[in-house]
């Protein structure tokens, strides 16, 4: 079995990757991938998290511990298996790879092939430059990403990005819809 991940910018809007790695391997070996396919260095600290359809965040795969709390559920990359976590196609995940500025790629289990294997991840579409990998705080804050991802991108059909300030607190006006297909 396979599973095809495509992976997105809200920076770049012709950026696309696709990654096809073992259902048994971990979260770091993708994360391996994903920094390779991608050019970026292999030193920051960086969080996968697993997503509702919403994009919502719901459980984090850390580069390194990061809790002791034992009651508590941890998962760091390299001692989680992708299948522990990710069974469905249309899976979403987010992986951070600027903590400080919370910049992202968002992903997505686009198909689950079955009946071959791959012993090691393959980036198999490479379209458009990534972003940068690291941005300075105050250049992340006046660069908003695009919100061509849909009108349900950020869990909302009502969400406008143009009613809210760069604070992120509400300022007035109407929110629109528009009719703007999801990427994935």
């Amino acid at each position: 079995m396979i599973y095809r991940f495509t992976i997105i910018s809200d920076e770049v809007d012709n950026f696309v990757r696709e990654i096809q790695i073992d259902p048994e391997a971990t979260f770091f070996d993708f994360h391996k991938a994903i920094l390779k396919s991608v050019n970026f260095t292999d030193d920051q600290m960086t969080s996968f998290f697993i997503c509702d359809d919403d994009w919502e965040k719901e459980k984090e795969v850390t580069l390194e511990e990061m809790d002791t709390n034992s009651e508590m559920d941890n998962w760091t990359m390299e001692d989680t298996l992708l299948n522990e976590l990710i069974e469905d196609e249309k899976q979403r995940l987010i992986y951070v790879f600027d903590n400080l500025t919370e910049r992202s790629f968002f992903i997505e289990l686009s198909e689950i092939i079955t009946g071959k294997e791959i012993k090691t991840p393959k980036c198999t579409r490479q379209e458009g430059e990534p972003p940068v990998q690291v941005m300075d705080f105050d250049d992340a804050v006046a660069t908003p990403g695009s919100s061509d991802l849909g009108e349900n991108f950020y869990g909302d059909e009502d969400f406008d990005i143009d009613d809210f300030d760069m604070d992120g607190f509400d300022i007035g006006g109407n929110p629109t819809t528009d009719n703007a297909e999801e990427t994935f």
